[in-house]
This record gives structure tokens, C-alpha cells and sequence, in this order.
């Protein structure tokens, strides 16, 4: 079985983590025709945008993609090239795993949870303006539709995957229609899943509260698009940073897979980088096309590789480089095959 998947670089040190994360996608013995496709920064002053046409129609024509982290500069006008993929390919589910792994500090060492965010909506959606000189407006859009696809989503994933619980996150105590709506629609879904999937809630400042004192206690988590973003790097932050967080943004016809940190331009092509982030991406991927088995694979070789801690990039302690660590992943992944 082949693939074809658009593959997307990214800027600063994506390139690198591509290459590693690639060389270890391939060890599985899968084959992949990767579309590279080049966006971002790069394609600024060649193209006049960071999100050139051809990217959007490789990944419609492929139907996945894997992308390194792009970097969105400071005051040039344009919105991020990750909340355009979302919105123009309608990625609505963002997915983000957050597991404990041996071999990466942490306080914690029992986390093992799953961030599912809707992508489309809520105060993310743009729909800002000045209301004088002094003042500016924000609308916050909650739709029932969006809101139940959401959490039929989040249901789904708990009985695929044979997680236990769904707790939808809200701040419908005092955003009592938005938030309240959510909150309703999450109820409605749940309904359906009754007697195979727990069901709860948790207002969202409490919820954050709770992640820190006793992650233990929650399984598959449920967000409007604003709370995902911050309740999802507050768990990455459970589990060792972003640096090991993997990401998936997930539509009916396409799917992205990316790393949730930055581009670090000033690592840029020292062979420095820690690819885990993407290298989990990628097995996301895996798990997305059906290859359930290489995807455990990569999993399990890079927790692997990283627990034993010899051949571990310099964040982790260790002193081997992006294509080192990569390597290490790669022979592991063999290994287990």
C-alpha cells in the first residue's frame, strides 16, 4: 500500500524535522509519495502569500498532509497560515494528545490525555471590529451545528479508541447562551453514547484548576476553539512542553498533521532540533490513513528511544542531533517491525 501525502517543510528548523520525521515514517516500510510543497515565510517574496493556491489544492487532491511548523511574522497583515488551513480546508477538529513519556521531565508522570478543540468557530473565527477610537469588539460565534459535530467527533474518538470519559469544557455560568449552547449540544450528543462513554462537565477556569491538581481524573476533553488552545497547552505543559506535543487538525475531506511549537529560526540548519513533536504527528497520520500497527510502532520507538536517553537531542539532556535522533527512531521502528 502506497500514499500520496503533501508534505509541507515549514520555515526555521521545519525542514530538518521533516527530514527526520520522513526517514522515520518510511521506516515502517510503508511507502509514501511525498508532494513537497513549500509555504510560509519563503513564499512571501516569490509568490505574495505564505499560503500559495497549489498548497491548498495538493492537500485537496491527497486528502492528507503533514506539515512542519511556519511562521507567522509580527504586523504584516496576514492571519496565521494554520488558521487559514483550518478554515479554507474546514479542518473543524483539532486533536492533541497529551501522554506522559519517560526520559522528559515533567511533575507528572500518569498523564494521558486527549484535547479536542473545535476549529472553525467561537472568538477565533475573526469577526472583530473598532467601536470607536478607544474600543474594539469582538463576536463570539457558538453554533449548535459545529458544537454537535464537535462532540460527535470527541464521542467517536473515545469508542475507537476505547477511552472511558468525555468531559466538555465551558464557561456557560456566565456565557449562558454561547457557552450555554455548546454545553447543550455536547449534552445532546451524549445522549447517543449512553452506557458505552462517561459523560461530564467542567467550567473551564475550574477545569484548569483541576488538570494541575489531578490529571488522573480526565480522559477525553471537549473545547470551544478559544479554551482548546489554552487548555491544550496547559496539558502539553503536564506532560514536558510543546516540544513533545503532537497535533492533527482534522475535516470530512482532508487532514492536517502538525507539530504544535514554533519554527525557532535561530536553530535553523544546526541540527539541534527535537523532532518528537512532528515524528508523534506523523503517527497520528498513520492512525488517520488506518495503519493502526505503524503507528504504534513509531510511538513506541520514540518513547522508546527517548526513555533509554543515549542518543536524545540536547532539550532532552543528550547531545545527538536532529538526524541522529532521528536514526535512533528510525533502526528502532525496524526493530519493532
Amino acid at each position: 500500500m502506497s500514499y500520496s501525502v503533501t508534505l509541507i517543510p515549514g520555515d526555521g528548523i521545519g525542514p530538518e524535522l521533516a527530514d527526520a520525521t520522513t526517514h522515520v515514517l518510511e521506516s515502517t516500510g510503508i511507502v509514501f509519495d511525498w508532494d513537497v510543497q513549500q509555504a510560509g515565510e519563503a513564499t512571501i517574496a516569490t509568490e505574495g502569500t505564505p499560503l500559495p493556491d497549489r498548497v491548498l489544492d495538493s492537500i485537496r487532491a491527497n486528502g492528507v498532509a503533514i506539515k512542519g511548523p511556519i511562521t507567522t511574522p509580527v504586523g504584516t497583515g496576514f492571519r496565521s497560515v494554520n488558521v487559514a488551513l483550518r478554515l479554507t480546508l474546514e479542518l473543524y477538529a483539532n486533536l492533541r494528545p497529551a501522554r506522559s513519556m519517560t526520559g522528559v521531565e515533567s511533575r507528572y508522570t500518569d498523564v494521558d490525555l486527549i484535547i479536542v478543540r473545535e476549529n472553525t468557530e467561537d472568538l477565533y473565527a475573526g469577526i472583530e471590529h473598532r467601536v470607536g477610537p478607544d474600543a474594539a469588539e469582538s463576536i463570539k460565534i457558538i453554533t449548535r451545528a459545529a458544537s454537535q459535530r464537535i462532540a460527535r467527533y470527541a464521542f467517536e474518538y473515545a469508542v475507537k479508541n476505547g477511552r472511558r470519559k468525555v468531559t466538555a469544557v465551558h464557561k456557560a455560568n456566565i456565557m449562558k447562551l454561547s457557552d450555554g449552547l455548546f454545553l447543550e449540544s455536547c449534552g445532546q450528543v451524549a445522549a447517543e453514547y449512553e452506557g458505552r462513554v462517561q459523560f461530564e462537565d467542567r467550567i473551564v477556569d475550574n477545569m484548569c484548576m483541576q488538570l494541575v491538581q489531578k490529571p488522573d481524573l480526565y480522559d477525553v476533553l471537549v473545547l470551544p476553539n478559544l479554551y482548546g488552545d489554552i487548555v491544550s497547552d496547559l496539558a502539553a505543559g503536564l506532560v514536558g512542553g510543546l516540544g513533545v506535543a503532537p497535533g492533527a487538525n482534522i475535516g470530512d475531506t482532508a487532514a492536517v498533521f502538525e507539530p504544535v511549537h514554533g519554527s525557532a529560526p535561530k536553530y535553523a540548519g544546526q541540527n539541534k532540533a527535537n523532532p518528537t513533536a512532528l515524528m508523534l504527528s506523523g503517527a497520528l497520520m498513520l492512525r488517520h490513513l488506518g495503519e493502526t500497527d505503524a503507528a504504534v510502532a513509531v510511538e513506541e520507538a520514540v518513547r522508546g528511544v527517548i526513555a533509554k536517553g543515549t542518543t536524545v537531542t540536547y532539550d532532552l539532556g543528550g547531545s545527538a542531533g536532529t538526524r541522529e535522533f532521528g536514526e535512533a527512531v528510525a533502526a528502532t521502528v525496524r526493530q519493532l517491525g
